[in-house]
């Protein structure tokens, strides 16, 4: 492809050239801010329609909790050990007998993910014993500053209601934050598939034992 050519890809994706309402390179909701620019009431329905997203989507990360509440991460480091960019910190701390943050002897203290260097390889949640980090199917979200990329266990822990927290800087839509856990409950443990449809997971918060993910064979048909 030559220098101009990449030019002429983003030039027709503008709407005076035949653009669509229904992007797949997603437009970041041009729509809505042209209206807000002309001085009007800002409408969350005069938006770009985004695309439908597979299930095991790997977007922004959370952090999970047990049906009772609980945290599910150990402060285990080991997410932090496997992951290729470097991107998350952890440090874990001892819980406290009288009022433990997690089942275990340990919790993660410090959880941090830096965004500007995370490649969404989706390493991290498989190499986590106690299935606390998993992926949203969320990807459009941007940062005005380097802070607001680095991600706090405060932003990553999911709510009460088990989903997770809404930044002012994520473009959320309906049903995107119910799929959390889509490609860690589709792979089977050790790679065998004799494990395959069979639960190997806990509960989470809100929406209790999850059923396993078909496989590609049953999703086809």
């Amino acid at each position: 492809m030559g220098y101009l050519d990449g030019f002429v890809v983003t030039i027709k994706q503008h709407r005076l050239f035949g653009g669509k309402r229904i992007t797949k390179n997603y437009s970041g909701g041009r729509v809505a801010k042209k209206n807000v620019a002309k001085g009007r009431e800002a409408d969350p329905h005069d938006r770009d329609e985004k695309a439908p997203k597979p299930e095991r989507l790997h977007g922004r990360h959370v952090l999970n909790r047990y049906e009772d509440g609980m945290e599910k991460c150990i402060g285990c480091e080991l997410c932090a050990g496997v992951c290729p960019a470097k991107c998350i910190y952890v440090r874990g701390a001892d819980n406290d007998p009288d009022a433990p943050t997690s089942p275990g002897e340990r919790f993660g203290f410090v959880y941090e993910i830096n965004y500007l260097r995370c490649i969404h390889c989706d390493l991290c949640v498989e190499a986590c014993p106690t299935e606390a980090i998993t992926e949203t199917k969320l990807f459009e979200f941007s940062f005005t500053n380097r802070q607001d990329a680095i991600y706090t266990k405060t932003e990553l822990l999911v709510g009460e209601d088990g989903k997770p927290q809404h930044l002012p800087w994520e473009d959320w839509r309906e049903g995107e934050d119910l799929l959390t856990s889509g490609w860690m409950r589709a792979t089977s443990p050790s790679g065998d598939a004799d494990f395959e449809g069979i639960n190997g997971w806990s509960g989470e918060l809100g929406y209790g034992l999850r059923a396993p993910e078909p496989v590609q064979t049953d999703r086809d048909h």
